[in-house]
């Protein structure tokens, strides 16, 4: 049973009043987008400063990833429930909230607390912006709803890592949550006041609890398992094994009851849909990939190049610009071919600049490590734009809002879970080539002799063990890339298993 409170259809903003609400709804979705990739390359500055090791601070990143994917889905019931102005002002304060108590944080545990309650409210900030900003502008001025949206989705990231480098540099790691507090406060007093006329109607409807106390269940033990099993030896621990039982049982349980139950928070039924789950399958493979390198990229240059973290964030950040430029273009292409060469192409082009990247050396320069990122960046909206397209239209009309909100959840887990195996698999690749290189450099301890009656024994092991030390993380790298440069091709081939789509879809509502 659901009661319904209806509104009458509001008066248009006025010229001065419209760009301002839509400067305040697209500043709440930049700065949820702004914190995917802001702490980047701020990790080793936060490990540093919370006294924790560097895989830990990657923590960072996968408990907002995480919370963020969860609570995307559920958008819809929400805004249903308390009304689509409302959940966007209070997500805004909250999200300014969280922000704070992260900057205040004094312990590794209290930032992912918060950092978890900032995605949670971070989740519907993306979304509702993009619902309302295309609510205010009349019909005639869609494309400049739609392109003010995609305009601050795309700038997001490529701002994130060169505004990280710089607070941690000239200020402290904390600035990278605090600059959202000002932010959240002026837009959300700005949106209340502009969009109450807005106000979505309320519908009292009933939420499918169990199947998200499931879902919250399985995604944080499997979280959990991939962050901590580094730490404690994998299934050689009862934490681990206990952990990923919990994480299959629960996706288990899940997909039971939500093929079961009448309104699942996750429509799963779209999954009988070929060119659909195709589509998930591609993205999750390279989104996985490509966000895996763009977390590495910025501590290895950091860690054991040498670079600030404001130069790591402008190196990585170079990879936007071309992915700007080449949006608008790939958008009208989208509109008339086939997606599926498109998607081929832009995901096979990632993979080429990662697999060149695979063969880098520890003399490698600042312009050799960015400009294979600038030319990667060519490939992301060729990728990005037609799958989504291509995903839109292989589900029916009415099922467009779950199949969005359940693929921007695997996209954002993906990354999530890449983040997890790649610092783990770079971390235990370190180790070994440092193993063999020890072997193959001084087996029977002449070299540490040798120098050692130049620079002293002790001193000698210690230029050595560095040596050592650069090499194994440089070949560690490279292999990584090498293996997300492999995932990139696979992404690619897999996007053909899709039916050629028989109609256009309308990806305006999709985020």
């Amino acid at each position: 049973m659901s009661a319904t409170t209806t509104h009458a259809t509001p008066a248009p903003l006025s010229g001065a009043q419209l760009w301002l609400a839509a400067g305040a709804l697209a500043a709440g979705n930049f700065i949820a987008v702004l914190d995917t990739t802001i702490a980047n390359v701020s990790v080793p500055n936060i490990a540093g400063g919370l006294g924790v090791a560097a895989n830990q601070g990657t923590w960072v990143i996968t408990s907002y990833a995480v919370a963020e994917a969860i609570t995307v889905p559920l958008t819809g019931w929400l805004a249903a429930r308390f009304g689509t102005v409302r959940l966007f002002v209070t997500s805004m304060i909250l999200f300014g909230l969280f922000s704070m108590l992260c900057g205040l944080s004094s312990s590794l545990e209290i930032l992912l607390l918060c950092r978890v309650l900032q995605g949670l409210a971070g989740g519907p900030l993306m979304p509702l912006s993009q619902t309302l900003l295309q609510q205010i502008f009349p019909k005639e001025k869609q494309s400049t709803a739609i392109g003010l949206w995609s305009m601050t989705t795309l700038v997001a990231p490529v701002l994130g890592p060169v505004l990280g480098g710089v607070l941690c540099d000239q200020v402290s790691w904390p600035w990278i949550f605090h600059i959202n507090v000002p932010i959240a406060l002026i837009c959300s007093y700005i949106a209340w006041q502009m969009l109450k006329p807005y106000e979505s109607a309320i519908q009292r409807s009933r939420i499918d609890g169990i199947g998200l106390a499931l879902l919250v269940i399985w995604v944080a033990a499997l979280q959990l398992m991939l962050d901590e099993g580094k730490n404690h030896d994998w299934f050689a621990s009862n934490e681990i094994v206990t952990l990923a039982i919990v994480a299959v049982i629960g996706f288990a349980c899940f997909l039971i009851w939500e093929l079961t139950e009448r309104n699942p928070v996750v429509n799963l039924r779209v999954f009988r849909h070929r060119g659909y789950w195709v589509s998930v399958l591609t993205i999750s493979l390279a989104f996985g990939s490509f966000f895996g390198s763009t977390v590495l990229t910025p501590q290895w240059l950091q860690s054991y190049m040498g670079y600030t973290a404001t130069d790591a964030g402008i190196a990585q950040a170079i990879s936007g610009i071309l992915s700007v430029l080449a949006a608008p273009l790939v958008a009208q292409l989208t509109t008339r071919m086939d997606p599926r060469p498109l998607v081929f192409m832009g995901v096979m082009w990632l993979g080429a600049v990662t697999l060149f990247r695979s063969f880098a050396t520890t003399d490698i320069s600042f312009v050799q490590v960015a400009v294979p990122l600038f030319f990667q960046g060519l490939g992301m909206p060729f990728f990005f734009v037609p799958l989504i397209g291509l995903a839109m239209s292989s589900v029916e009309e009415h099922e467009m809002a779950a199949a969005a909100g359940l693929m921007n959840f695997l996209r954002t887990m993906s990354g999530a879970i890449a983040t997890s195996l790649v610092t783990t698999a770079w971390e235990d690749k370190a180790k070994y080539y440092h193993d063999v290189l020890t072997g193959l450099t001084d087996a029977g301890g002449e070299a540490v002799r040798s120098m050692g009656t130049v620079f002293g024994t002790e001193p000698a092991r210690n230029l050595l063990n560095y040596l050592v030390d650069s090499q194994s993380i440089m070949l560690s790298t490279n292999e990584v890339f090498w293996i997300s440069g492999l995932s990139f091709v696979v992404a690619a081939c897999v996007v053909w298993l899709a039916p050629r789509p028989t109609r256009v879809a309308d990806t305006s509502n999709v985020h």
